[in-house]
């Protein structure tokens, strides 16, 4: 085997690995990143299910870690002042 070869067997691999992880995401582990997502609907699923396809590492590593808190920025400090 060349390094072409598995260069795509490895790729392959990896989105094979994604596309098992992303139905399981999209629909039972999406609430514990964000529980405004756990209400989406199929179609935001569908929206969402490539880049839990290309990103399921980080989408994983977040679900383990239990979702983190909404992120904060100025932005948003300034919208609760309201």
């Amino acid at each position: 085997m060349n390094a072409f070869d598995a260069a795509v067997w490895m790729v392959g691999a990896y989105l094979a690995v994604g596309a098992l992880f992303a139905p399981l995401f999209v629909t039972r582990l999406v609430g514990r990143i964000d529980p405004d997502a756990k209400h989406g609907s199929w179609g935001f699923r569908l929206a969402i299910a490539p880049g839990v396809v290309a990103l399921w590492p980080w989408m994983l590593a977040r679900v383990l870690r239990g979702g983190e808190p909404r992120e904060r920025g100025p932005h948003l400090d300034a919208a609760e002042e309201r």
